[in-house]
């Protein structure tokens, strides 16, 4: 029971290393993007926002907050893998 419990603890850590390495690197690759877009300032952007109803400064707060909330969320699921990964090496020692 204990080493099959280890297999499948040690199989949801590499799922989540995957899981983590994929999400950082589209939040890096988002990130990358808004900057280009907050930079070059285009009226299309304000347009898509509603016409008008809102100022660079109010988008960058919030394109700031999404992305802070994303690196959070991703710190979440790197704190989550790592428990995975040290319960998983301890299984497989105890066994």
């Amino acid at each position: 029971m204990s080493e099959e419990l280890a297999k499948r603890v040690r199989a949801a850590a590499a799922a989540g290393w995957w899981t983590v390495i994929i999400f950082a690197v589209y939040v890096t690759i988002g990130w990358l993007i808004v900057l280009a877009v907050l930079h070059a300032q285009p009226e299309w952007m304000l347009a898509m926002w509603g016409a008008g109803g809102l100022r660079w400064a109010e988008i960058q707060k919030i394109y700031l907050w999404f992305f802070g909330v994303m690196k959070m969320l991703l710190l979440a699921a790197l704190m989550a893998t790592v428990f995975l990964t040290i319960w998983g090496r301890r299984l497989g020692k105890a066994g």
